[in-house]
């Protein structure tokens, strides 16, 4: 009974917290893969309580993987369905998972770091 408790409460903060971030100001710039070497790029992101580290594997300037590392999402974890997504556009211009923004920012936002 404590667990069930101390689970709803986590859940709930984490919710809470997520929503004080105004995830609107996240600003994702799709990336140029001319000038981008064949390879495999870490990088890495924090959106509010989410956070994020992947690795994206380059060759021929297409992304052929994406390897997500760690992804401590609160209830965000349906927004890993993203990837694949954005493997396929070869972009980071895709539509967001519904109910999973902070995590599907967070996501796009390292993918966007790996590449700089």
């Amino acid at each position: 009974m404590k667990y069930t408790r101390l689970c709803v409460f986590l859940a709930a903060l984490t919710l809470a917290i997520t929503a004080c971030v105004n995830l609107s100001k996240i600003v994702i710039h799709n990336f140029d893969l001319t000038n981008v070497a064949d390879g495999v790029y870490r990088g890495q992101s924090k959106v509010g309580p989410v956070r994020v580290t992947l690795d994206v594997e380059v060759k021929d300037r297409t992304i052929t993987a994406i390897d997500l590392i760690q992804h401590f999402n609160g209830l965000g974890k349906k927004a890993e369905a993203i990837i694949p997504t954005v493997i396929e556009a070869q972009s980071l211009e895709v539509d967001v998972v519904s109910g999973a923004t902070g995590s599907s920012k967070a996501i796009l936002q390292s993918i966007e770091n790996a590449l700089k």
